[in-house]
């Protein structure tokens, strides 16, 4: 039951909701992408959404580096080549790991899939939002302390606060336009990174985004949150020297206040932030995705399943006994109307011990774990437990418990979901039975005809599913229940 290859912690929970038995699609992934922000800890959310606040600001320092004394450049290319310094800072987010507001906000796929909760939501943003404050201001510190406004003869300075000052002279309506713009180009970015799990690829994807929106002279609320603070400061605590060198008047920056940075530009701009990159793009894509409600998809945990073309693709279907077609009454099954609503299980405080036991009387190979309010925690199969007692050579008195071995990452039907689809993802392993790539190429070096791929086509995955509605356990079904039916139908 236990999945591999996948991006989550090893105690997550199990999946409430899930991806479609169909290849992975952006959306899917988008759809867990932010389920998995809103359901993280608080605590871990907060410190990498800090992180994050950090990396941006790491970003815009950069490009205040490489635009410094480019006034007689080409304008564009000077903008773009900032741009690309500032990818730099989205690239740590997606790698290295943050929580950064306006690529958060992208939970609204979640939220609209009913994945999670309005409140949970809104509370998730307000934390992200003051985790990238406090990163953004943590650096802001560093960066005055360290005097780098004093670079290129305090041109570097000079630099920051024109930049500062020029995001406070947009009308409130532009400023809103702006933040849209923005954040739909860094969705945008973060979207396409789901078509690719090298770190590689992402970081290249992500360079054309936004190096556009930073060149354009779109606005990022975290960014803002760092560069405005930075302009305001060099204006009122650089040294009376400092502007005489540069030759301009201190009061020249005399608007560059929290005040007009607040009302200007922080508040549109986030609102902006908000409606570009959670209404017009996650919200966008949900109502493009939305399925007919009779056409309902299998719900399972996160991971990669159908890679190859479907099995219907003339090219590669073999008729090898005359119509082969799936007979209706098996194509509108659904898991409800085979499962167990009675389901053996047991709870996460029994010992190795007890729970082998359990296992053994019950004539069971594995069951579901459940807390008490019957809420799925997980799965624990009699291979769990002996290889517990395997390591440790079968000594009595091992306190190891349930939920220490039980597997907390465990594929999950819904009641609704078509049993038909379940049977392929039980015996068919569709990249064995079509190698070829997302892109049609052969992935190969020798020619199997469709009979023979078949046979070797099997599948690695469980054949006892636990049933979820609404995160409780309500039944289980498995493979020999469908065998069952199956024969019933032929016979």
């Amino acid at each position: 039951m236990a999945l591999s290859g996948i991006n989550l912690p090893q105690r997550h929970v199990v999946q409430k909701g899930g991806t479609a038995l169909r290849q992975q699609s952006l959306f899917t992934q988008a759809e867990q992408y932010g389920q998995l922000k809103i359901t993280k800890s608080p605590w871990q959310s907060f410190g990498l959404a800090t992180f994050a606040g950090a990396f941006i600001a790491l970003a815009f320092v950069f490009y205040i580096t490489v635009t410094t004394g480019a006034g007689e450049g080409p304008w564009g290319l000077v903008r773009l080549a900032g741009g690309l310094a500032f990818s730099l800072g989205l690239m740590l987010v997606v790698i290295c790991g943050g929580e950064l507001f306006t690529s958060t906000v992208l939970s609204s796929v979640a939220w609209a899939q009913k994945l999670v909760s309005t409140r949970s939501l809104l509370v998730c943003w307000l934390r992200v939002y003051l985790g990238n404050l406090l990163g953004a201001l943590l650096m802001l510190l560093l960066i005055f302390s360290a005097r780098m406004y004093e670079l290129d003869g305090g041109l570097w300075g000079l630099n920051a606060l024109h930049i500062a000052q020029h995001k406070l002279h947009h009308g409130w309506g532009q400023a809103f336009s702006l933040g849209i713009l923005c954040n739909m180009l860094v969705c945008l970015g973060v979207w396409m990174t789901f078509a690719s799990k090298d770190a590689l690829t992402k970081a290249i994807l992500l360079m054309l985004p936004v190096a556009m929106f930073v060149s354009s002279g779109f606005e990022h609320s975290i960014a803002n949150l760092f560069m405005v603070p930075l302009g305001i400061i060099i204006a009122n605590f650089g040294s009376a020297d400092y502007f005489a060198q540069l030759g301009v008047a201190q009061s020249q920056f005399a608007d560059l206040t929290f005040y007009h940075f607040i009302i200007n530009n922080l508040i549109p701009v986030t609102l902006g932030n908000i409606v570009g990159g959670g209404l017009f793009v996650g919200l966008g894509y949900w109502m493009i995705e939305q399925q007919p409600k009779h056409q309902t998809a299998l719900q399972l945990a996160p991971i990669p399943l159908a890679q190859c073309l479907p099995i219907s693709n003339p090219k590669h279907h073999i008729n090898l006994a005359g119509d082969i077609s799936m007979p209706k009454s098996i194509q509108k099954l659904t898991v409800s109307e085979l499962m167990d609503t009675t389901p053996f299980t047991l709870t996460p405080d029994l010992s190795v011990y007890e729970g082998l036991k359990c296992l053994s009387n019950a004539e069971q190979r594995g069951a579901a774990v459940v807390d008490s309010r019957q809420q799925l925690v997980g799965y624990v199969s009699q291979q769990d437990l002996l290889r517990s007692l395997w390591s440790e050579e079968y000594v009595r008195g091992i306190s190891y418990k349930v939920a220490d071995l039980m597997q907390t990452r465990v594929m999950t039907v819904s009641l609704n979901d078509s049993v038909a689809q379940l049977i392929e993802l039980m015996v068919v392993d569709r990249e064995k039975l079509f190698p070829v790539s997302d892109t049609g190429i052969l992935m190969g070096t020798t020619f199997a005809s469709y009979e023979e791929r078949l046979r070797l086509a099997h599948a690695n995955k469980p054949s006892s599913f636990p049933v979820v509605e609404q995160g409780k356990l309500v039944g289980v079904i498995t493979r020999e229940m469908i065998a069952s039916k199956v024969s019933q139908v032929y016979s």
